[in-house]
């Protein structure tokens, strides 16, 4: 369906928006966290005056300059209050809004974008690694793969192998299938060892099946729960996030040029720190976009502001944009699809609002 590309990361653990793009320019983001580093001062990479990057998010600051990355700030599912990991995750999968229960039935918002998505197939969509992607879940067929799951073959295997199930087609395929991918697929097992060993399969798989037949892919990257020890937590966390979108990029070569990337989280954190100089459950945050099909090196949204009455409940980022939104306008740049598709069907319940513009 089309020569466009469209990844999905979820990140998982809520990411603190407020650090990873820091507003700096808003005088009360010094003076509710004054503990943790905040703007260019304190070694953030300043991106345009008022917003700066958490400096482990260097390794990306090529693709803001080139206008391949971007973000939009105080976003949100309908999600409100209750602040459990689980719950959150479900709706931002779901792609639901509080008026609708997340049913397992309904699937994930990107399976009823196959099912809306003419020509696709099983190979139209990949969900990538050892993680559930509920965000995929449907009656839409797709295919998955894990690089914790390892296929060697010596060419004389191969050789033994394709003997076997010469007369029997349903095993010849599959097993010519596996062949060729442990072939030109990165799994763990051929990846450099290192902390970011694991991501970077994912993204190097990821791109290898978008250089195909697929379109559509999804992966996941734990570890943002930053209760405590926050700089350590999100300094690895942005490590690996880097990591991936950088594997993506390579990857795909020219094909990064029709490839929207987006990374969700399922709400941010609190703006004051907590005792340990970390932060806790919130709800607005920040969603971050890659890729050489997206008019990056810049912000998208507005800011609603951190000072007296400004905040959800006096103490989270007050949500000024639903995050389905962002993701409903790139499927109508990418694939076409008609918005009463997106605000009924793919997103029930979504108001989709004005075009941010977000794609070249």
């Amino acid at each position: 369906p089309g020569d466009n590309r469209l990844v999905v990361i979820i990140l998982r653990g809520a990411m603190d928006g407020l650090d990873v793009i820091q507003p700096y320019g808003d005088p009360m983001l010094a003076k509710l966290r004054q503990k943790l580093s905040v703007g260019p001062d304190k070694g953030a990479l300043d991106l345009n005056g008022f917003y700066a990057l958490h400096p482990r998010l260097q390794p990306l600051m090529p693709l803001w300059q080139k206008g391949e990355l971007a973000f939009a700030h105080a976003v949100s599912t309908p999600y409100r209050d209750k602040r459990s990991h689980f719950d959150g995750q479900d709706l931002l999968e779901a792609g639901t809004g509080n008026d609708v229960p997340v049913d397992r039935r309904m699937g994930g918002w990107l399976n009823r974008l196959l099912q809306a998505l003419p020509g696709a197939r099983a190979e139209t969509a990949y969900s990538v690694g050892v993680e559930q992607m509920r965000i995929l879940s449907g009656e839409a067929a797709h295919l998955s793969w894990a690089p914790r799951v390892s296929l060697r073959l010596s060419p004389q295997a191969q050789l033994l192998l394709e003997h076997v199930y010469h007369d029997d087609p349903l095993f010849r395929d599959a097993a010519r299938d596996a062949a060729q991918i442990s072939a030109d697929s990165p799994g763990m097992d051929k990846e450099e060892p290192g902390p970011t060993a694991d991501v970077r399969a994912l993204g190097s798989f990821a791109a290898s099946r978008l250089n195909g037949e697929s379109r559509i892919a999804a992966f996941s990257i734990v570890g943002w729960d930053s209760h405590a020890t926050q700089e350590a937590v999100l300094g690895r966390a942005l490590d690996k996030l880097a990591a991936a979108i950088l594997a993506l990029r390579d990857g795909l070569g020219p094909n990064w040029a029709r490839t929207t990337v987006l990374a969700m989280t399922e709400f941010g954190r609190t703006v004051r720190e907590n005792g340990s100089k970390c932060n806790d459950h919130g709800t607005g945050g920040a969603l971050l976009m890659a890729g050489g099909a997206i008019r990056g090196g810049r912000a998208y949204g507005d800011w609603p502001g951190l000072g007296e009455g400004q905040l959800y409940a006096d103490r989270d980022l007050m949500p000024v944009r639903d995050i389905r939104a962002y993701a409903a306008w790139a499927m109508r740049g990418l694939f076409g699809i008609e918005p009463g598709v997106l605000e009924r069907t793919v997103f029930p319940g979504l108001d989709l609002g004005g075009d941010p513009k977000m794609l070249a």
